[in-house]
């Protein structure tokens, strides 16, 4: 009973997990938080192929711990975390024989595609040489869009510590990404 009181009332999704109502709360899930837990897989990985089953790998895992879900956090945060550990789980697991794919979008305005691919690479190849939880904690802040408190619920940390991780991150990023070229 204890946790139901800590429930966020306006999250849905946490009151169905809660009330044990784990098939609907995963595909709740899915629906709401499944791109940015894809997105969150491709920034770490680098793979579309790879972030499609690490985003599949999340969805499972959370089902599994739903009966365990604490809910000290949001739920976005929770999945954020758990694909945070798939990722790192795969990365650490499997060696790279094949070339990472990119994904660049389509150009409907124009710009020259082969500098956005540029720039890509450029910013991948910046996150690469950062710290593991260092980048972690850019790709929670940024591209799943996590507060500085959801970071510090998904990665174990207390809020202060996210927030120095990642300034951190940021600073060091700006010393090792390459001069921005004139277009």
């Amino acid at each position: 009973m204890e946790a139901l009181a800590v429930v966020d009332k306006a999250d849905p999704i946490a009151e169905l997990v809660t009330a044990g109502k784990h098939r609907d709360a995963i595909a709740a899930c899915a629906e709401t938080h499944g791109a940015v837990i894809g997105r969150t897989c491709m920034a770490l990985l680098g793979s579309q192929p790879d972030a499609d089953e690490a985003t599949q790998e999340t969805l499972l895992r959370a089902h599994r711990g739903m009966a365990s879900y604490r809910a000290e956090g949001s739920i976005k945060a929770w999945l954020c975390g758990i694909a945070r550990h798939v990722c790192a789980h795969m990365l650490e697991t499997r060696r790279k024989q094949r070339e990472l794919l990119e994904v660049v979008p389509i150009d409907d305005e124009g710009r020259d595609v082969f500098a956005q691919r540029r720039r890509s690479r450029a910013v991948r190849d910046a996150l690469a040489k950062l710290k593991p939880t260092e980048r972690e904690a850019l790709v929670l802040r940024y591209v799943a869009d996590l507060s500085h408190r959801e970071i510090a619920v998904a990665c174990n940390l207390d809020e202060p510590t996210a927030r120095k991780r990642i300034s951190r991150a940021l600073a060091k990023l700006r010393t090792v990404m390459p001069e921005q070229e004139t277009e």
